[in-house]
């Protein structure tokens, strides 16, 4: 008698695990096993099914899927890592359920319900070596799904697997990748013909060509079509529409031209998280690598109102970005700027140039928009439009009362116009949290369940935006939650690495916590990723606030000295300016500080009672640190009652 056949064929395998399991059901054993439950029920299987994926096997932490489609299976990965990140928003890191995921194509032996083979193997060794919330597929899979799906995914080279032969050559999307995804991209990721995030804006995938139809209030549908229709449409471009040109590479090495692909690919990914903005896929945006393109043949053929471009130019130990914003409509060059960096770690300094371009950009973007929309009549503006003058007016306000309220009147008029908009939103909270954080408020507890109601309507509505998670930092620091507002920080900088203001609160939240020298690194770290940010002088007043704290006196004068001169109307750099001036020795200039800061007026403390009454931490090496400031103020002349 023959022996029996061994049933084989070739298909996607889909490997799935949840990151740290043991420690979460160890922690907290019926709720794990509960959330995990009902996320696989409301979220998981649908995707799976929708996606045309048969579930081989479940184990307590894991998820084997047999895939007829690589495409499919790619896709599937995508909208499982992206909606269970969107369900992760809001939940402390300790808590969250992330899943990291191995794709790969191989021959498989069929038994039964059960699949074997090295094809199987090679998915769970990719899942292993994946990050929580990342995606790692094989080559063969990459091959597959290369010119289908628009995902950039990142070459790890070869790898060596277990109990496998050969090295494998891996492909990766990371977390951050992931969630930030273009419209386009999310759209292909999580088929259908219509997708809506945001009750003012709507993505449709048109045809071959990577495009998008925009709904944004007040504005006109702009449908993007292919070169030879679109011009009509084009004349209409969105607001904030972006096309960023693969960077040109001069080093004088052939192949050393990854390091400007890189940092096309991620300024695209960075600026694709800026709220309202309409940013070309990357698939598409490389198709015009090395050719002579005119930016009105850009506008014509993509319908954006802007394009970026610049060049990368390394020599030796240094690296050279150059960039220019063009505004695609006119011709005219709108903004350009040089970045420098050592060459030494590679990554860390393409991740700095990167960060420092995209923040740079973005708030160049903002304010190039908003002087747009100050051009109009007041009737053609719409809440958006207000709100994107709101955000400009309070980037330049740097404490100044008077623009400060200017700024904010435009978000309550946008708020008025639309209650779900989300930047009004956000913008008002930070009114309320800044009276609370610099000691202004009269209204301490009024104040704080503003900003909370503002923020709980902002995230309803954009549970990723890192901006409103930037303030719910913020929020919980002036609540005093300090563990709770550095899980915050780190989430808005996870969802964008270019947010350097929310290493503001991060940095705030060690201090009180009585780290005060982890503050001085994370100040640092701000600083280098923006050198000429516009609101430098408030990363100067928190390290300065750090090193008084720490007993570092003379640095702290030097830092707090800058950070008076870039906030001139802002009171609390000079108060702490004299109380470090003081306890070094230098009573006069202290008591010099000391004038400036009380003519300086408003409702911040006068005396020694009111000032140590707001001490917003009881730990203990914080208390003891912040008594040493007291006695500074004391010695420059501060009352005590």
């Amino acid at each position: 008698m023959g022996e029996q056949r061994v049933e084989r064929r070739l298909a996607a395998i889909l490997s799935a695990d949840v990151v740290g399991y043991s420690r979460l059901m160890g922690a907290n054993e019926v709720g794990t096993l509960r959330a995990l439950k009902t996320l696989r029920k409301e979220l998981i299987d649908p995707a799976i099914a929708k996606h045309g994926g048969r579930i081989v096997k479940l184990t307590g932490d894991g998820i084997l899927i047999e895939s007829a489609s690589a495409v499919d299976a790619v896709a599937c990965a995508v909208e499982v890592q992206r909606v269970v990140a969107r369900r992760n928003a809001g939940t402390p890191q300790e808590r969250r359920i992330e899943y990291r995921i191995g794709i790969n194509i191989g021959d498989i032996i069929v038994d039964g319900d059960d699949i074997y083979g090295d094809g199987v193997n090679v998915a769970a060794r990719l899942q292993a070596l994946a990050e929580p919330g990342g995606i790692w597929i094989s080559g063969t899979v990459l091959e597959h799904v290369r010119d289908k799906l628009p995902f950039a995914f990142a070459d790890k080279g070869e790898q060596a697997v277990k109990n496998i032969a050969r090295p494998v050559r891996v492909y990766a999307l990371d977390a951050d990748a992931v969630a930030a995804l273009s419209g386009v991209e999310a759209a292909l990721a999580e088929p259908g013909s219509t997708r809506r995030s945001h009750p003012s804006r709507m993505w449709l995938v048109v045809g071959g060509l990577a495009a998008a139809l925009i709904l944004a209030a007040g504005l006109s549908w702009t449908v993007f079509k292919p070169a030879q229709h679109v011009s009509e449409g084009a004349r209409s471009a969105a607001r904030l529409s972006i096309v960023v040109l693969p960077f040109a590479s001069f080093g004088g090495e052939t192949g050393q031209d990854y390091l400007a692909d890189i940092i096309t690919e991620e300024l695209t990914t960075s600026l694709a998280r800026l709220p309202k903005s309409f940013v070309i896929a990357r698939s598409t945006a490389f198709t015009y690598k090395g050719k002579n393109v005119s930016v009105k043949q850009l506008h014509d053929e993509l319908g954006v109102r802007y394009v970026l471009e610049g060049s990368e130019q390394h020599d030796g130990k240094r690296v050279r970005i150059n960039a220019q914003l063009i505004d695609a409509e006119s011709g005219a060059h709108v903004w350009g700027d040089q970045f420098d960096a050592d060459r030494a770690d590679l990554l860390q300094m393409q991740d700095e140039i990167v960060t420092r371009l995209s923040r740079t950009l973005k708030l160049q973007l903002v304010d190039i928009e908003a002087a747009r929309i100050a051009q109009s009549t007041p009737g053609d503006l719409n809440a958006e439009d207000l709100a994107m003058q709101c955000s400009a007016g309070f980037l330049k306000a740097q404490f100044a009362a008077s623009r400060v309220d200017q700024a904010y009147a435009l978000c309550e008029r946008a708020l008025r116009l639309d209650p779900h908009n989300v930047r009004a939103l956000v913008e008002l909270s930070f009114r309320s949290i800044d009276r609370v954080l610099d000691l202004s408020t009269t209204d301490r507890d009024g104040d704080l369940r503003r900003a909370n109601d503002y923020l709980e309507r902002a995230l309803a509505l954009a549970p990723n935006n890192a901006v409103a998670h930037f303030a719910r930092s913020e929020l919980l620091v002036a609540e005093r939650r300090f563990d709770e507002a550095i899980d915050e920080a780190h989430q808005a900088l996870a969802l964008d690495p270019s947010l350097v203001n929310a290493y503001s609160s991060l940095s705030l939240a060690t201090a009180y916590s009585g780290e005060a020298a982890k503050t001085v690194e994370y100040t640092d770290r701000a600083m280098r990723l923006s050198p000429r940010d516009r609101q430098l002088f408030l990363f100067q007043f928190i390290q300065g606030f750090a090193l008084a704290l720490l007993g570092a006196d003379e640095r702290a004068i030097v830092v707090l000295r800058r950070a008076a001169a870039g906030a001139p109307q802002w009171p609390l750099p000079r108060a702490m300016l004299a109380s470090a001036l003081a306890n070094a020795g230098a009573a006069d200039e202290a008591r010099e500080a000391l004038a400036e800061y009380l003519a300086l007026g408003g409702r911040t403390p006068r005396t020694i009672a009111q000032w140590t009454a707001q001490i917003p931490s009881n730990n203990p090496t914080f208390r003891k640190e912040a008594a040493r400031l007291s006695d500074g103020l004391r010695k420059a002349g501060m009352p005590e009652e």
